[in-house]
C-alpha cells in the first residue's frame, strides 16, 4: 500500500488536542478507516482477535489494567477499539470507560459502516463522543492533508497519474493505489458480496437477498438518476415500502447515497425524488453518470467534513423544477443556498440554468465543472456569476 498520509490523520490528531470526547470512526468498507486510526494510535485492540476479544469482555476496569493506566504518562495514552459494535454491550463498556478512566486514555472507535447504523438506536453515549466521517480519496486530500481553515481552499495542480487513476478505479486506497483494472474488478466483486452477504445477512437480517441483490444491481446502474420507487418495485416484485427501506439501509451501509431536492424559496419545485449516487465512481460503467458521480461523491466528501471540524452546518442538495430545469448540485451552508454545481463531460457552454436558479435562491457562487478540460489556475471564488470551471481545478479547492 502507498504509504502517503491521509487527511484524517490530522483531523483525529486535531481532536485530541481540542477535546476530551471519544473519537467515533464511521464509513464505507475499506475507505482506510482502521489504517488512518492506527497511525494516530499507541494501542489498538479489535474484537475481531480472539485475545484482544476475551480482554474486552472482561470490562473496563481490566482494558484498563492492560493499558497500564496507573502508571504516569507525560500524556494519556490514545487507543484504537475496531469492529467493537459486534459486541453486543458494546455501548456499556464504552460507557464505563469513559466515565471512569477517560481523563486517562483517549479512545477512537472504529468500525465498518455498521457502526453508524447501531450508533443511532437509543443513544446511551450522547456528549461523549464525536462522529468524523471517513470518505476514500479524492482530488484536493491528493494534493494536500492539512486541516482547512475555510471549506474552500486555492486550487492546486494534482499528479496527473494520481488523476487517471481517480476516473478509472476510484478513490477507495486498494485499487487507486494499485491500479490494476485486473485488480480493481476482482476488489470490487468482494466488497459487493461482502457488503451484500455479512452486512445485510448479518446486521439487518434481511430475508431475500436475492431480491436485495437485483436491487443493488439495478441502484449501481442507476447512479446519478432519480429514484422512482415505484418502477424499482415493480420490478423486483416487493411492495414499494419494502423498496423505501432497503434503499434507506443502502444508505445506512454506504453503498450509495441520496442527493434530496432543495425547495425553498424554488419556485414549481415540485419533484420529490432523491438522486442515486454510488460511493465508487468507478464502478460505474456509463461516462456521464461517472463524472456526476465523481463529483457527488467529493461533494459529499466535502459537507461532511466541513460539518465534521465544525466550520459550519453543511447539506448536499440538487435542484429541479417542473419545467426540467435542473442543476446537479447545491450545497446548502448554515441552511442558506451557497454554491451552485453543475457537472458535464465535455460541454463548456454554460448551462442556462445556473443562472436562473442562482438569481432565483440568491446562491453566492455557480459553477459548470467540466471534467475534460486541463487544470487552470483560477479560482471560481473571485466570480459573482455562473462561470465553467475544469474539474480539476474546481475539485482540488475541496478537501
Amino acid at each position: 500500500m502507498d504509504p502517503r498520509p491521509r487527511i484524517y490523520e490530522a483531523v483525529l490528531r486535531d481532536h485530541l488536542l481540542r477535546h476530551r470526547q471519544m473519537a467515533f470512526v464511521s464509513g464505507p468498507r475499506q475507505a482506510g478507516k482502521t489504517t488512518a486510526c492506527r497511525a494516530i494510535s499507541e494501542s489498538y485492540l479489535n474484537w475481531d482477535n480472539t485475545e484482544h476479544r476475551r480482554l474486552l469482555l472482561r470490562g473496563p476496569e481490566s482494558l484498563a489494567a492492560h493499558l497500564e493506566l496507573d502508571r504516569l504518562r507525560p500524556q494519556s495514552p490514545v487507543v484504537v477499539l475496531d469492529e467493537l459494535h459486534k459486541y453486543t454491550k458494546w455501548k456499556g463498556l464504552l460507557k464505563g470507560f469513559f466515565d471512569t478512566h477517560g481523563d486517562r486514555a483517549r479512545l477512537v472507535v472504529t468500525g465498518s459502516s455498521r457502526l453508524d447504523v447501531f450508533r443511532r438506536g437509543g443513544d446511551s453515549l450522547m456528549g461523549r463522543y464525536f462522529l468524523y466521517r471517513i470518505h476514500p480519496f479524492t482530488v484536493g486530500e491528493c494534493c494536500r492533508t492539512g486541516l482547512p481553515a475555510e471549506p474552500l481552499q486555492e486550487p492546486v495542480d494534482m499528479d496527473s497519474a494520481d488523476w487517471e487513476a481517480l476516473v478509472e478505479h476510484g478513490g477507495f486506497p486498494e485499487p487507486f493505489v494499485r491500479r490494476d483494472s485486473r485488480f480493481t474488478r476482482r476488489w470490487r466483486s468482494l466488497r459487493h458480496e461482502q457488503l451484500a452477504r455479512e452486512d445485510l445477512r448479518d446486521l439487518a437480517r434481511v430475508a431475500d437477498l436475492g431480491a436485495m441483490e437485483t436491487l443493488m444491481q439495478l441502484l449501481a446502474e442507476s447512479s446519478g438518476r432519480q429514484l422512482v420507487y415505484s418502477a424499482l418495485a415493480q420490478e423486483i416484485q416487493v411492495s414499494v415500502d419494502t423498496i423505501k427501506r432497503w434503499c434507506d439501509l443502502l444508505v445506512r451501509l454506504h453503498y450509495g447515497f441520496f442527493v434530496r431536492p432543495w425547495f425553498k424559496n424554488v419556485t414549481k419545485s415540485l419533484r420529490k425524488e432523491p438522486k442515486w449516487f454510488s460511493r465508487d465512481w468507478g464502478g460505474v460503467a456509463d461516462e456521464g453518470a461517472r463524472s456526476e458521480t465523481l463529483v457527488a461523491c467529493h461533494l459529499l466528501k466535502a459537507v461532511e467534513l466541513w460539518t465534521d471540524l465544525g466550520l459550519g452546518d453543511f447539506e448536499l442538495r440538487y435542484l429541479r423544477d417542473k419545467l426540467q430545469r435542473e442543476v446537479d448540485f447545491l450545497i446548502v451552508r448554515d441552511r442558506k443556498p451557497w454554491l451552485l454545481v453543475e457537472v458535464k463531460t465535455s460541454e463548456a457552454r454554460l448551462s442556462p440554468a445556473l443562472a436562473h436558479f442562482q438569481d432565483q435562491i440568491e446562491a453566492a457562487h455557480a459553477v459548470q465543472v467540466v471534467m475534460n478540460l486541463p487544470f487552470e489556475q483560477v479560482n471560481f471564488l473571485t466570480a459573482r456569476r455562473p462561470v465553467v470551471v475544469p474539474a480539476r481545478t474546481f475539485l482540488s479547492q475541496l478537501v
